[in-house]
């Protein structure tokens, strides 16, 4: 996940990710994740808070990228009458999630409240976001902790969030910012010049790419979370026990030899602060509202009305 010669972090677009690398990492990570997701739990129970803001009682919730279901399970206490479809592009992270939630009966009332028209929506999805294969307005609520930055276009993910999503539906969403991991970047800037940490987009851009994908009224945060960690090696293992790999299609293969991570831990040494390394996070929360869907993509508005109720109002009928 990083760069060398790096302008500042908002000009920079994300590179190109592959979606197999992604899969393959994140499979991988199923076992150790919850050991090392310190800061993924932290953020999730911080977008779990801003849910108590809101009035919805959603009928059916997708959650895209559910991880080991940490999020997923606390949902499914909040929204207990809810259907859900937990979507994750990595089979052993759906597996884990399932594990995780093995409560008798949950899976038929899913499956059941999920039941849209004459076809029924899976309960464990393994897919890609950026494809759903969801019928539209098929949910009520799409929930999605720190999954979206590892989108391979984003602004066409939230267009496919917006076509599942109900006319009253809500987004809800954590991803991480541009300023993530800055340390790690710069270090890496004096390694080489490949990608070694993944780029992400910024806050304001997100904001545009909600807009255009025909939500309303986009509201964004953002704070910064450090973590700090004795030495460098502390810090590469938790990213790897999370699966956060370097997916750039750009990236350079191979392990780093012993020169270069020399120069990376010497590199990173320039951080160090009271005694510890810092690793920052920079946390973009996230929410929007879908409205009547009534307008084309054209932009023209369709305005519905029934000739039958204008005859008796006019008294022709």
């Amino acid at each position: 996940m990083t760069e060398s010669q790096v302008p500042p972090a908002h000009s920079d677009a994300p590179e190109a990710l592959e979606l197999a690398e992604i899969r393959r990492a994140f499979d991988q990570a199923a076992a150790s994740y919850d050991a090392h997701a310190v800061l993924q739990r932290v953020v999730c129970d911080r977008l779990l808070e801003r849910l108590d803001f809101m009035t919805l009682q959603p009928e059916r919730v997708l959650d895209v990228g559910c991880g080991t279901g940490y999020g997923l399970a606390h949902l499914h206490t909040r929204y207990a009458e809810a259907g859900f479809c937990a979507l994750d592009v990595a089979p052993a992270m759906l597996a884990a999630a399932r594990a995780r939630l093995p409560q008798p009966g949950w899976a038929q009332r899913a499956l059941t409240k999920l039941s849209s028209r004459s076809s029924v929506m899976p309960l464990w999805l393994c897919a890609d976001m950026e494809r759903l294969p969801l019928a539209s307005n098929s949910v009520n609520l799409v929930w999605s902790s720190l999954a979206l930055q590892w989108a391979q276009d984003l602004e066409a993910t939230l267009k496919g969030l917006y076509r599942v999503l109900a006319p009253g539906g809500l987004l809800m969403f954590a991803t991480f910012g541009p300023d993530t991991l800055k340390e790690l970047r710069t270090a890496f800037a004096a390694v080489d010049d490949a990608p070694h940490v993944n780029r992400f987009t910024d806050l304001h851009d997100i904001g545009d790419m909600l807009v255009n994908a025909g939500f309303a009224s986009p509201v964004m945060e953002m704070e910064m979370l450090t973590l700090t960690y004795t030495d460098l090696k502390s810090l590469m293992r938790d990213l790897k026990g999370i699966g956060a790999h370097n997916a750039a299609a750009a990236r350079r293969r191979g392990l780093l030899g012993k020169t270069a991570w020399a120069r990376l831990e010497k590199a990173y040494e320039t951080h160090r602060l009271e005694g510890r390394l810092p690793a920052t996070f920079e946390v973009i929360y996230g929410h929007a509202w879908v409205g009547d869907k009534t307008q084309r993509e054209d932009g023209r508005q369709v305005i519905q009305f029934n000739i039958g109720e204008r005859r008796r109002k006019l008294g022709l009928a």
